[in-house]
């Protein structure tokens, strides 16, 4: 990652800003999962209650957050409940080094794996997650924790047929 960055907790002030962010990045689905393009980014209310259980991180780069990732706990672990870079930013491990950030506060907390759900297939999804060692968890694994996560996500319209849970642990 970049010298000039550092990752810290957000800010209320920065929450139409983690907005835009995830809006940006969104953009990367243009021809790829077209649905999720205009997609409206997180409610503004849910950013609030997870920055206020900490669990809103930034990285700042030249003096703005240029990437954010939100977590909550979900039994074992810290779920990743979303992740995302500006498009100018891509490519400089603030990702890698944002879940760093979150796995120390699990460790910290005692808990044992960061959990997250992604597209098994979209490049920058799945198998960009097994590199940062992230592992599939096969669905009949899946946790009630896990398993009431996928049916928000089939709630919101999600499809789940093309996507995976998948675990670090720490």
């Amino acid at each position: 990652m970049n010298m000039n960055c550092r990752i810290r907790p957000a800010h209320p002030a920065e929450i139409e800003t983690i907005r835009g962010i995830e809006r940006a990045s969104a953009r990367r689905f243009v021809g790829v999962i077209d649905e999720l393009v205009d997609d409206e980014p997180s409610p503004a209310a849910v950013l609030a209650a997870r920055m206020a259980g900490g669990g809103l991180w930034v990285a700042e780069c030249e003096g703005a957050p240029v990437a954010f990732v939100m977590f909550r706990p979900v039994e074992d672990g810290l779920y990743i409940e979303q992740i995302d870079v500006l498009p100018a930013f891509e490519r400089r491990r603030i990702g890698a080094a944002l879940l760093d950030a979150a796995a120390e506060r699990a460790r910290a907390a005692g808990l044992a794996r960061l959990t997250l759900s992604t597209f098994r297939d979209v490049l920058w999804n799945a198998p960009y997650y097994r590199r940062l060692g992230f592992v599939d968890i096969a669905d009949e694994a899946l946790t009630a924790g896990l398993a009431q996560i996928r049916q928000e996500h089939v709630a919101r319209g999600l499809d789940e047929s093309r996507r995976t849970f998948m675990a670090r642990p720490l």
